[in-house]
């Protein structure tokens, strides 16, 4: 019999996400990088390799869950909104509902930051620590 606290994911010991946070094209996010109404927040982990949007937040999917209630204070101080991917802003979406909030939304980056990476020079120029050679791993098999 396998040992459950090795097969299961890292996931299962926080509450599914209740909401489906939208997505947010990269074509829209580019422009509003130093917009204040706008905060990316990066939720890789071990994976956090190859630079990081510029201005972008590292928040590991890992803690996220517990973290909603500072990370909704940072925003609100900074009037700002936020958005691992769709579980994460899921979960801030939740949150959100929760509060009440209704000026704040959770956004998911569409195409995550590897999408981000495939869209060329305008959007790896606003890479902080952009490593090329670390992104042809995700190229795709020709």
């Amino acid at each position: 019999m396998a040992d459950a606290s090795k097969t299961s994911n890292w996931w299962d010991a926080f509450p599914a996400p209740r909401h489906t946070a939208p997505l947010l094209p990269r074509e829209v996010a580019l422009p509003n990088l130093t917009s204040p109404d706008l905060l990316i927040v990066d939720v890789r982990r071990t994976d956090y390799e190859g630079g990081a949007i510029y201005g972008s937040l590292n928040l590991p999917a890992q803690s996220f869950y517990t973290n909603c209630a500072v990370l909704y204070d940072l925003c609100k101080r900074a009037r700002s909104s936020a958005g691992r991917g769709t579980r994460c802003s899921g979960w801030f979406a939740d949150y959100l509902a929760e509060k009440g909030d209704s000026e704040m939304q959770s956004l998911t980056l569409a195409g995550g930051i590897k999408g981000w990476v495939k869209a060329g020079e305008a959007y790896t120029s606003k890479v902080d620590g952009y490593e090329p050679e670390y992104w042809k791993q995700f190229d795709e098999k020709k």
